[in-house]
């Protein structure tokens, strides 16, 4: 499992990121135990300020079904689960056999679906959308893919749902000149910028960019 460097480089100021992840109040004993599990071993999972918001994200809005792109060991499709059944895709096998044992010792209230394969196969296939619409998506995987799911996901989208877009600041280093950015990430950079344009102008979209975790996405379609 490759290490998570962006745990190491919040987007506010570090006091307040320790204040809430200290105080915050924890969503369950069992989700207690993953949150520590993968921050030990540095498997990349929403931030405890991150799952608060979607707690309550999703106790406002009460959704019917759930989309998540990105399932790594289980942790936010099992707090998602608490609130409507959960279908999640996963490309990486050793994450995938983690999250089938989590689904199999955390007890839920709704069932989640793991779609195992690639996530841009997944969104284009017919079984996908009879299993649909979603009223919430959730967006968690590959950073320079997210420009190529979203008009997946908006096909996917219920009337009045909600995407969810994580880890969209890579640390605040997309507002960084190309040339400062490592070759190896490059390509992220320039697809997260790519996002952030036309998302931000487009006409039938409403958005918002929370500073939780490494940013967060919030899109909505216009009515």
């Amino acid at each position: 499992m490759k290490l998570n460097e962006m745990m190491d480089r919040p987007v506010v100021m570090e006091k307040i990121v320790h204040f809430l992840r200290d105080n915050l109040p924890s969503l369950s004993d069992r989700l207690t135990q993953l949150e520590h599990s993968a921050n030990e071993r540095r498997v990349p999972i929403i931030p405890r300020e991150t799952a608060a918001y979607l707690d309550q994200l999703l106790t406002i809005k009460q959704p019917q079904k759930i989309l998540e792109v990105g399932t790594a060991i289980g942790y936010s499709a099992s707090l998602m689960a608490q609130y409507a059944p959960v279908w999640t895709i996963e490309r990486n096998p050793v994450m995938w056999d983690e999250a089938e044992k989590t689904f199999e010792t955390n007890q839920t209230t709704y069932p989640i679906h793991l779609l195992k394969g690639d996530a841009m196969d997944w969104l284009n296939k017919e079984e996908l959308k009879e299993f649909g619409p979603f009223d919430v998506i959730f967006l968690d995987s590959a950073k320079a893919k997210y420009i190529e799911f979203l008009p997946l996901a908006l096909n996917l989208l219920a009337v009045n749902g909600v995407i969810l877009i994580d880890d969209v600041f890579q640390g605040g280093t997309i507002f960084d000149p190309i040339e400062t950015i490592p070759r190896r990430v490059r390509n992220i950079h320039r697809k997260l910028n790519r996002l952030f344009q036309d998302v931000l102008n487009h006409p039938d979209l409403k958005v918002s960019v929370l500073p939780l975790g490494d940013g967060l996405m919030v899109i909505t379609k216009k009515i």
